[in-house]
């Protein structure tokens, strides 16, 4: 306390000493209340805010939901690209196919993806030239062919994740037009300036990873997450063991959604109401 001789070791001090302990006291007693001061302030101030921010009840800060973050960065310029080989679950090998078939509102869909022996050159700013796969998509609705697809896949050697160059699209329609909805080319123009890489299937899959299959913008922007793993799934091409899951999405139709299974070795399994009925190299009859 001040104005009382200040204890120390048991013994009192008196004179310059003690002016002197007292002085120092006294800074130390105001700088303390200084500090509690400014934190009282500073509470003050963060409930104040609180209460002032536009959106909030009760003066409470409601959490907002994040929106999921995709990865649109791959480091492209380590891998060494081959046009023919495979991952556990996208196969590059020229002749190979998967047909899926099912039903939707009535009407029965068959999908056949065919590995052609053809493959393109894509060139790109920073990494320069990649030779590509095309990987054909043939999608018939009750027996009509609706659209074809040509998308261009490469796999890196370094990681073995596949890659998605862009695609060919042609779309008939029953009055006779043909049009190329979502065609896109990596390193073409796009609404924001070029168009990029995306990954169609890394050469790991990791649970509750997420990543951009297409990047460009306005045109396709479809984007992967992958959401079950372990699965076991039977066709009328087989039972397939230790599968996986993955949710699409696209920035372009909030809302829409789309789920596919891959399977090791075999390839996409199921997609949305068609599953597959057959796989294999250069079947008979696939495009009929």
């Amino acid at each position: 306390m001040l104005g009382v001789g200040i204890q120390a070791t048991g013994r009192q001090f008196a004179g310059p000493f003690k002016e002197k302990l007292e002085v120092d006291m006294l800074k130390s007693h105001c700088r303390s209340f200084g500090w509690r001061l400014l934190a009282s302030l500073s509470s003050f101030l963060v409930i104040a805010m609180t209460f002032a921010r536009p959106g909030t009840s009760n003066g409470i800060v409601m959490a907002q939901d994040a929106e999921p973050q995709f990865t649109t960065e791959f480091q492209l310029e380590g891998c060494r690209f081959r046009t023919r080989g495979a991952n556990p679950y996208v196969i590059l090998k020229p002749g190979y196919q998967l047909v899926l078939e099912g039903e939707d509102n009535g009407e029965t869909s068959r999908i056949v993806i065919t590995v052609l022996p053809q493959t393109e050159r894509i060139s790109l700013p920073d990494i320069g030239r990649v030779t590509a796969r095309v990987v054909e998509e043939r999608a018939f609705v009750n027996g009509e062919l609706e659209e074809i697809s040509r998308n261009l896949f490469a796999l890196c050697g370094k990681t073995n994740d596949v890659f998605y160059f862009g695609e060919e699209v042609d779309i008939f329609h029953p009055d006779g037009p043909i049009t190329h909805e979502g065609a896109w080319r990596a390193g073409a123009p796009d609404d924001e300036g070029l168009a990029k890489p995306g990954m169609i299937m890394p050469g790991t899959f990791l649970l509750g990873a997420r990543y951009f299959q297409e990047q460009a913008d306005g045109i396709a922007l479809d984007r992967a997450e992958h959401v079950e793993m372990g699965l076991e799934v039977t066709t009328e091409a087989g039972t397939f063991d230790q599968c996986v899951k993955v949710l699409e999405t696209t920035l372009l139709e909030p809302g829409a959604e789309s789920v596919k299974v891959y399977c090791p070795g075999v390839g996409l399994v199921v997609d949305n109401e068609v599953e597959l009925v057959e796989f294999g190299f250069d079947i008979s009859g696939a495009n009929d």
